[in-house]
């Protein structure tokens, strides 16, 4: 019986191996009032791993103090453009205090609407000149796009532009699977065509309905239970872990996040072991 009871804690460890995580903008307005408590709730989603970067007035140690009260690990967290570009220092310091292998950045500064060339040849050389001093320091720098990347340039995008002339030693992406096909992309298309070159994903389903755009808007309300929407997420997690992701992130910005997450969470774990 003991055996048999053990094999079971075996098999349903071994079920749950894949952690699933979740990026804490989706609970900012909840986790400045009751930060233990929503931490404590995260937990029992099913999340295990985070990507962040706050710390909600309290400082670094006694943040991740708490979330390991939680079983909650922080895996990546944000980095500004301009301090990428200007004070790199403080982006591995701040990156080192967390403990996490992973920074992202998550906007270039542009004017409204595409992103012009010449910001992302700019962006290309900010993102290669910091990602070598991160990556010195064991930390793997990725740009999470947002859609206004996606105008056409030469055969292709800006996005393919950049993505090419960004050093694979020293730069990868997060793809946010919603802000691909809101810029009128194929996500999944994009993981084949560049596999390996995006460790992290934001999982993030859209409305049926909701027009494409190419200036990184959106209604946030657009943001649905992963897969009822029309992102194609069932076939970009079937297809992910053959293609480099090593990270999964849930990121739900509507005001549904509470009830959706654990939704969410449930429709990962039938891709997800």
């Amino acid at each position: 019986m003991r055996k048999f009871i053990l094999f079971l804690a075996l098999v349903s460890f071994s079920a749950w191996s894949q952690p699933v995580g979740m990026q804490l903008y989706s609970l900012r307005d909840q986790l400045p009032k009751d930060l233990s408590g929503y931490l404590a709730k995260t937990a029992a989603w099913g999340i295990t791993e985070l990507e962040g970067g706050g710390t909600y007035g309290l400082s670094v140690p006694e943040f991740l103090n708490l979330c390991a009260q939680h079983k909650l690990k922080m895996v990546s967290i944000g980095a500004d453009y301009n301090d990428l570009d200007k004070n790199i220092q403080k982006v591995v310091n701040d990156a080192k205090a967390f403990g996490v292998k992973y920074v992202m950045c998550a906007w270039i500064p542009h004017a409204e609407g595409p992103l012009s060339l010449t910001d992302a040849n700019k962006a290309v050389e900010v993102f290669n000149r910091a990602g070598k001093v991160l990556a010195e320091n064991g930390i793997t720098l990725c740009y999470h796009m947002h859609g206004y990347e996606f105008t056409a340039y030469n055969e292709g995008t800006i996005f393919d532009h950049m993505i090419k002339n960004c050093d694979a030693r020293y730069v990868n992406f997060e793809l946010d699977v919603y802000w691909a096909k809101q810029g009128s992309q194929d996500p999944l298309a994009l993981l084949k065509k560049y596999p390996n070159r995006f460790p992290l994903l934001h999982l993030k389903d859209r409305k049926h309905g909701t027009p494409d755009t190419t200036n990184g808007h959106q209604d946030v309300e657009t943001n649905v239970v992963l897969g009822t929407g029309d992102v194609g997420i069932g076939g970009i997690l079937a297809a992910a872990p053959g293609l480099g992701v090593k990270h999964y992130f849930i990121e739900d910005e509507s005001s549904r996040v509470e009830q959706q997450v654990p939704e969410s969470v449930k429709f990962i774990r039938k891709f997800l072991k």
